[in-house]
């Protein structure tokens, strides 16, 4: 058995702030999508200002990978760093490696 006992604060956040990121770009491709879809029969059905959901949705492919990324990030670093705090009091994770 081998012990992890420190977690690399920036490593641990480069990684999440990818996987963040991908999931970020994820759920904006899916607003984008319906976002377009109701501005689409908002258009169909005559009603006003209709562009502003389509422009939501492609809005939603800019700021969500970027929000996510941020979050990911800041999770990242925070967690890493409370489990370096916590490892030391109770002696980290075992783990068993091949």
């Amino acid at each position: 058995m081998q012990t992890i006992h420190r977690i690399g604060v920036l490593s641990l956040a480069e990684g999440l702030t990818a996987l963040y990121a991908l999931i970020g770009l994820i759920i904006g491709a899916l607003m984008a999508f319906f976002s377009l879809i109701g501005a689409g029969l908002g258009q169909a059905a005559g009603a006003e200002g209709a562009w502003f959901g389509a422009l939501f949705g492609v809005g939603a492919l800019i700021i969500m990978p970027i929000l996510y990324g941020v979050m990911g990030f800041l999770g990242g670093a925070l967690t890493s760093s409370f489990y370096n705090i916590c490892s030391g009091m109770v002696g980290g994770i075992e783990i068993e490696v091949r």
